[in-house]
């Protein structure tokens, strides 16, 4: 069986071009990311060089990885109008990314369109990748429903990544990864208890960055009548991007070892030295192999 990492990002030249063809943010001037709510971002031109991508996947002993559109930048927020074209280079350049790239499809939330998402699955995508705010409460459930309506049709799952930094975001550079980022996570991850998984029973999903440790609230969620401490969901996983043994281990004491896959947000963080993170080689085989063929097949 393959191992994977579900949680890379990747920009093709498509993608590069149709951002360096805006204007107003989110844009490309260069190699200069100019967003809302964050500082300009100089993007080092290596981390998206494809080839260079490959060999550092196969030094790491990955068959699969799955990259994703940087919801931070914004795009799916934007009307559907401007979104289009953006969405449509990424999925562009990601389905037509080398081995052992595969992609989580992407689409608009502002102005939600399934015939659009359908289409773009339609090309081999994994899953569909929603941005963590915009499944932040019951409303954010009822716009995005026709969509998870659709991943549940097809036994696709969702991946919840972070969204844009609100404008009014202040703070040194690594504010918006440590604040609002977990901040969205750790809504998403308790919204889609509360309104997500009742109206989606079959949807299997993933949070991002291990949900922003929101399971590890348990104890709390069980003391404030949210309901028991152990009642784990086999159908939701979390990945492990920019964290570490003590978080992972905490995690697994949460929620079983069979909920947690190997994510890394590489170029923005790397994938871990140690793929067991500490937990033994059985642990390593789940992160990386068999718990990604569960949230990704179903099996």
């Amino acid at each position: 069986m393959t191992s994977v990492d579900v949680h890379q990002h990747l920009w093709t030249p498509s993608l590069v071009a149709a951002l360096r063809a805006r204007r107003e943010p989110p844009f490309l001037d260069g190699w200069t990311l100019r967003l809302h709510g964050e500082p300009p971002f100089e993007v080092p031109p290596g981390d998206h060089d494809i080839a260079g991508r490959a060999e550092l996947a196969a030094a790491d002993g990955l068959g699969r990885v799955l990259v994703s559109l940087s919801s931070p930048i914004g795009v799916e927020w934007l009307p559907a109008a401007e979104a289009r074209p953006l969405l449509d280079a990424y999925h562009e350049g990601s389905a037509a990314l080398p081995e052992p790239f595969g992609a989580w499809a992407a689409a608009c939330v502002r102005d939600v369109d399934a015939n659009a998402a359908a289409k773009d699955l339609d090309r081999g995508f994994a899953g569909l990748q929603l941005p963590a705010n915009a499944l932040a409460d019951a409303a954010g459930y009822a716009r995005c429903a026709p969509l998870l309506d659709l991943l549940e049709e097809r036994g696709l799952p969702l991946f919840v990544h972070p969204g844009p930094a609100p404008a009014e975001s202040a703070g040194p550079g690594w504010w918006p990864a440590m604040v609002p980022y977990v901040q969205q996570m750790h809504a998403a991850w308790f919204a889609f208890r509360a309104f997500g998984r009742p109206r989606h029973p079959g949807l299997r999903v993933c949070f991002a960055l291990l949900a922003g440790l929101a399971p590890l609230h348990g104890e709390r969620f069980a003391a404030r009548g949210g309901g028991a401490e152990a009642d784990v969901d086999p159908g939701v996983f979390v990945e492990t991007s920019s964290y570490g043994p003590h978080a992972v281990d905490a995690t697994v004491r949460a929620l079983g070892a069979e909920a947690v896959v190997q994510g890394s947000d590489r170029p923005y963080a790397q994938p871990p030295l140690n793929p067991g993170f500490g937990l033994g080689g059985a642990a390593a085989y789940a992160f990386r192999v068999a718990n990604p063929q569960r949230l990704l097949t179903g099996r």
